[in-house]
């Protein structure tokens, strides 16, 4: 009779622990967002019940190991550090190290209070015993996150993030969560390795598959990320909306309200001074049409330009209402800057330029090295210019504007000079989650 017990009890402690995580991972897909808030506390009242719930039958449980992991995972639910959760399976894996589980929570309790080569110790260690996916997605998190001293060994640990990551999808092409890694993995590889295309394409694939996943979807990690993806790609009304979603599925993630308000403040600054021509004077809008010369377009001046390829591009000097959204091929424009627009983010540099008749786009510039900018009346030639247009209201807000994007400096002639390598410096992305 006595030996019938024990399982018993395991078995009970497993599914209370089990309908736990359940409860927190299908939360939204239970109830409507708009308990966002109540979320943490109905997860801790029914944590507390879990571990009532172990602790009346702890003395049938012998195997102190799975008593241990079982009691510390529960402690684990929330996203907060829990010492005691930690000290439990702690225990567990001493006990028996082949507890692929207990070293998973261990994994993320040591993420939890910063100690990220701990918790990537933790999560090779489980990847050694059994190779899971939980493991794989966790170690591919963590890799991004270990400190470095160059840029060679980040981008090692990035393109091995990626590889961990797929990893953990081939085991489970059904899992959004593992989707929603591998795509960060991607964004993060993007940035660290010259921006090629393809990797934004392929993490922008990854969140569509993972966004298939009703779990995933509910995730506000994956919603904020996207919104990162999407404001660099200057698909701003996507971008306002992922941050939003995000905030609402997490009303506690003051990052995610942060990055909404900041974002709505730069797209309002740029309506603003795009429509009023950076506010401009009309006698200095006049000083500035007259002061427009044929040097200003530099080695774009012409007719032709011969490019790093060593090939001659046809360069026509168009205005700006000559421009039509998208790409502007064997088109050059130039303008004087009206003003910079300054916001919460380093990337990308901002400001307005007006051409001779006055009319006034953005320009946003990327990989623009740190400390460099330009200044009200310098000229700016810019070759086959890319056109975007914003037009959409918001939450209130109310957006539209014509903006040049400019992927590097190195394509920009400003008074007469054609800008040098000097002036580029590749950008940075935060990739952000509960714990990646």
């Amino acid at each position: 009779m006595e030996g019938d017990k024990c399982p018993n009890a395991t078995e009970i402690c497993k599914l209370a622990v089990d309908e736990l995580f359940e409860f927190r991972n299908k939360y939204f897909i239970n109830n409507s967002v708009d308990k966002a808030d109540q979320k943490a506390g109905e997860i801790q009242e029914r944590m507390m019940e879990t571990i009532a719930k172990i602790d009346s039958v702890k003395d049938e449980i012998k195997d102190r190991s799975m008593y241990f992991m079982l009691r510390g995972k529960a402690l684990n639910v929330s996203t907060e550090y829990n010492n005691e959760s930690y000290e439990h399976l702690a225990k567990a894996v001493k006990l028996d190290p082949k507890l692929v589980d207990a070293w998973n929570e261990l994994g993320e309790c040591y993420w939890k209070k910063g100690e990220i080569k701990s918790a990537m110790n933790c999560f090779t260690g489980a990847v050694n015993q059994s190779k899971n996916k939980v493991s794989l997605r966790n170690l591919s998190m963590v890799l991004r996150q270990l400190s470095t001293s160059d840029t060679e060994s980040k981008l090692k640990n990035i393109q091995e993030s990626v590889e961990k990551a797929r990893e953990a999808v081939n085991l489970d092409p059904k899992d959004g969560i593992s989707w929603y890694v591998l795509g960060n993995a991607f964004l993060a590889l993007f940035f660290a390795a010259g921006q090629g295309p393809q990797f934004l394409k392929q993490s922008m694939s990854a969140y569509i598959q993972a966004d298939n996943d009703p779990l995933a979807k509910y995730t506000a990690d994956l919603h904020y990320n996207r919104a990162v993806a999407y404001r660099y790609e200057e698909m701003f009304e996507k971008s306002l909306e992922g941050f939003h979603r995000a905030y609402t599925l997490d009303p506690s993630w003051e990052e995610a309200a942060s990055k909404l308000k900041d974002l709505h403040n730069y797209l309002t600054s740029i309506s603003q001074l795009v429509q009023s021509k950076g506010k401009m004077k009309p006698k200095k809008l006049h000083q500035i049409k007259s002061a427009f010369k044929p040097s200003d377009l530099g080695v774009y001046g012409g007719g032709s330009y011969t490019g790093h390829t060593g090939s001659k591009l046809a360069l026509e000097p168009v205005a700006f209402a000559q421009l039509v959204d998208g790409s502007n091929p064997n088109k050059v424009v130039v303008g004087k800057v009206v003003c910079s627009i300054t916001h919460s983010e380093p990337v990308p540099f901002t400001f307005c330029l007006v051409d001779k008749e006055l009319k006034c786009l953005a320009v946003t510039v990327y990989n623009i090295a740190p400390g460099y900018g330009f200044i009200i009346g310098d000229s700016v030639a810019i070759a086959e210019p890319l056109l975007l247009s914003q037009k959409f209201t918001f939450n209130q807000g109310e957006y539209e504007f014509q903006s040049i994007r400019v992927c590097t400096p190195m394509l920009l002639v400003v008074n007469g000079r054609k800008l040098g390598v000097d002036k580029q410096a590749p950008s940075v992305l935060s990739v952000q989650s509960v714990n990646d």
